[in-house]
């Protein structure tokens, strides 16, 4: 018999530990390959690890909600010595791949959270209570309150969620609402009396009131929704968003793809869409103003050096996720076909891999695919810029000529731009989107892919 070390997984460039949120396989227990045996949970990615072995779990090391740093030793399965080589041959094979075997990822967006790993009298919380307790905005003297039911009387994703639901009247919050005026203090004025029962009532947990009529459905949202909403309100809180908008006539663009869709597809095994043709306009205009680029910490500046390109993708369940197209500068039109084709098509069958909704530095989002002329988006945090493509239409536009002006049936989008005014200023966020115009409308209508 021989042992194999179960490592932890490398699931992403920022993610460095993980919590184990329950083991699906007992000590004892048969294990057979790329059979889910853990669950774990980052403030990233809720995940399952597989065995790359098959044989008997015989000792694991940590147990639930336990914190365990990327490469750690887990557990250990007992493997037949027989087949020991050729499994550990396959593992090392598959090691620079780890990241295969997380389960399908949903999250896209990148949450951050307040709230710190230990508090102050030396208490820990793992990522997923941060980042539930960031999500529902229970502050760190609310976390501190909570009575633990973990190892070491850490609070577990159950005690956070027992004390969300309950209404969220911690000891300490119950403390407050029960100050009273003491004794000696009864003949103060009246106002002082006012003052602290209006501190009493402040302390109480803010209840929101649902009007529910007739045959009205309350539905709770789900946890991905959650992270999505306080990503959103987080950023414009962060931004100063303003934007700026452009028309552009892309009928050049539009003869060119009817032209050449049949012959792509038989040469390429892709279908050509108007999506690489944006995104590769997109590229070519940041590598022109590279101050869009960038992010923010604090009063710094961070200028980016790669340009990865995040792309809003529709979910099965409405909501949308990020995947980044990496170095999207080194891409001709083919390359982009291929990787936006892909990307699109895993995201829809939930089969991206977390590092493939990381690194963005800069986010397209097509609103024209559900009709929309033109959109206001929010900036995708620590991004300071964002782009929405509108429909393209046919409308009537006024086309001059050498010979004078005339009214024609051109085919034509608005793209919208939102930035971050504290370090985007009007005249770069305007330049930015003309540039990209002029790259569209001076598209070869006879050139060749």
């Amino acid at each position: 018999m021989a042992r194999f070390e179960v490592k932890l997984p490398k699931m992403g460039e920022s993610v460095a530990e993980a919590t184990i949120t329950s083991w699906l396989k007992s000590v004892g227990d048969t294990v057979e390959l790329d059979e889910a045996i853990v669950e774990i949970a980052t403030d990233k990615v809720d995940s399952e690890v597989p065995s790359e072995v098959e044989g008997t779990l015989v000792e694991v090391f940590f147990d639930t909600d336990a914190v365990v740093k990327v490469g750690e030793t887990i557990a250990i399965i007992e493997t037949s010595a027989n087949n020991q080589e050729e499994k550990v041959a396959k593992v090392n094979v598959q090691e620079e791949s780890a990241v295969k075997e997380i389960e399908q990822q949903i999250v896209e967006t990148i949450q951050t959270t307040s709230i710190e790993k230990k508090s102050l009298s030396g208490k820990f919380f793992s990522p997923l209570v941060r980042n539930i307790a960031s999500t529902e905005g229970v502050s760190m003297e609310e976390l501190e309150s909570i009575i633990g039911t973990g190892a070491e009387n850490r609070v577990t994703k159950n005690d956070i969620l027992a004390y969300i639901n309950s209404g969220r009247v911690s000891p300490v919050a119950k403390e407050k609402q029960e100050t009273v005026i003491p004794k000696h203090q009864e003949n103060k004025s009246e106002a002082i009396k006012e003052i602290v029962v209006e501190k009493k009532e402040l302390a109480k947990p803010v209840v929101s009131t649902i009007s529910v009529n007739g045959e009205d459905e309350i539905i709770e949202m789900s946890r991905m929704g959650k992270l999505i909403a306080h990503h959103m309100v987080e950023s414009v809180q962060t931004s100063a968003h303003v934007q700026s908008f452009i028309e552009v006539d892309v009928t050049n663009i539009v003869k060119w793809r009817e032209r050449v869709k049949d012959q792509f597809f038989a040469r390429e095994g892709e279908k050509i869409t108007y999506t690489p043709i944006f995104m590769q306009a997109v590229a070519k205009a940041i590598k022109q103003f590279p101050m869009i680029n960038i992010s923010v910490a604090g009063d710094k500046i961070i200028k980016k050096k790669a340009i990865n390109l995040g792309m809003a993708a529709s979910l099965a369940d409405g909501n949308l996720i990020v995947p980044v197209i990496k170095n999207a500068d080194q891409l001709n039109l083919v390359g982009f076909t291929k990787v936006v084709n892909d990307l699109a098509q895993r995201a829809r069958k939930g089969q991206l891999k977390p590092d493939e909704i990381q690194g963005g530095t800069y986010t397209v989002t097509n609103v024209g695919s559900f009709g929309s002329v033109f959109g206001t988006p929010i900036i995708n945090q620590p991004q300071v810029a964002i782009l929405a493509l509108g429909a393209v239409r046919k409308v009537p536009a006024v086309i001059e000529t050498p010979d004078g002006d005339f009214i024609g049936i051109r085919h034509k989008m608005f793209i919208s731009h939102s930035y971050d005014h504290r370090v985007v200023n009007g005249a770069l966020g305007g330049m930015f989107i003309k540039t990209i115009k002029e790259t569209l409308e001076a598209w070869d209508v006879n050139a060749d892919f």
